[in-house]
């Protein structure tokens, strides 16, 4: 029992520094690719290639004078980033990122718990996100943040539902809400290719929950200087920024898993195939950033309702009464 625990806790901080580590670095990726696109060379002067700019940019947030406003409710304005980050982080948690190891007898599974509903499990903690952003535009007392706030909450709800749905299909074939089941249950074939359709959509869907472009409204700073965090500085400001990208990772590893087998694939060891999977999902976040304007906001609520969620809902029923009929 004891050796469990310390299994367990040392699984989480290899996560924890793992998944910080790729924030640092996927904030250096990400400029190192716009600047590409722009034809520009980005960050080249701190460290060879500029691969230490991560570290001067963390220590310039943690140098950078913390600011509060004056009419801020103080307690909630501080727990916000803190809200939008650990949730971040234990969304995460049940994502398998390969088979289990086995070391000194004993067989270690590559993912911090494994719970029979995963995907319910990450869909109701990634959810809880939001409150970190409503909160955090509410509490600085400024109306450009609370907008922010308010068109981000309006935004999850819109795509969750689509987004909930795009994978309705992928439990009706794999039979399970498990993701090592699903994982399992693409031995054979991938469920990418009999769910096109939801695959599509929850990459849409996605790139809106996490409010990247072109779905970035909530910050929007030609219309909302930043949104929801227009107020907040230094470590504080870092922190939404890091429970941005972690939740990148954490619906790119999602979709890797649900819909491109998650470790499988030959020749390359599992945990590699995983990464680079997870990897061409980070790199169409940025593409898309790099190329798509963004939405007027009543488009990007028309679209969520009126577009995504309808073709949902009739994938899903075609993919149950394909099941059912093939029985």
């Amino acid at each position: 029992m004891l050796l469990t625990v310390v299994i367990d806790i040392v699984k989480s901080l290899i996560l924890v520094i793992f998944l910080l580590t790729a924030f640092a670095y996927l904030t250096y990726g990400e400029r190192k690719v716009l600047a590409r696109f722009q034809f520009r060379p980005g960050p080249n002067r701190v460290g060879p290639f500029g691969l230490l700019q991560p570290l001067a940019d963390g220590i310039k947030m943690a140098l950078k004078e913390e600011i509060i406003p004056a009419e801020a409710d103080r307690y909630v304005y501080l727990l916000a980033p803190l809200i939008s980050l650990v949730v971040a982080l234990l969304a995460f948690g049940a994502i398998p990122w390969g088979p289990p190891a086995h070391l000194f007898g004993r067989s270690i599974p590559l993912q911090i718990f494994n719970p029979n509903v995963g995907v319910l499990y990450i869909f109701a903690i990634s959810s809880l996100g939001v409150y970190g952003l409503v909160l955090g535009g509410w509490s600085s007392q400024n109306k450009y943040s609370l907008l922010g706030g308010l068109r981000s909450s309006a935004q999850v709800i819109s795509y969750e539902l689509a987004m909930g749905l795009s994978v309705a299909g992928v439990l009706i074939l794999a039979g399970s809400a498990s993701l090592t089941h699903i994982i399992r249950a693409q031995d054979h074939y991938w469920f990418v290719f009999p769910e096109l359709i939801g695959f599509l959509i929850y990459v849409i869907t996605a790139i809106a929950e996490t409010n990247r472009a072109p779905f970035d409204l909530p910050e929007a700073e030609q219309e909302l200087v930043a949104g929801y965090h227009t107020e907040y500085t230094g470590m504080k400001f870092a922190m939404f920024a890091m429970a941005e990208y972690i939740n990148m990772i954490t619906v790119s590893g999602l979709a890797a898993t649900l819909f491109l087998g998650g470790w499988h694939g030959p020749w390359l060891p599992p945990f590699l195939w995983f990464l680079i999977k997870v990897g061409i999902f980070l790199f169409i976040f940025m593409w898309l950033r790099a190329t798509l304007p963004r939405l007027r906001y009543d488009r990007l609520m028309a679209f969520g309702w009126k577009v995504l969620l309808p073709i949902a809902v009739v994938n899903t029923m075609a993919t149950a009464a394909f099941v059912a009929l093939s029985r």
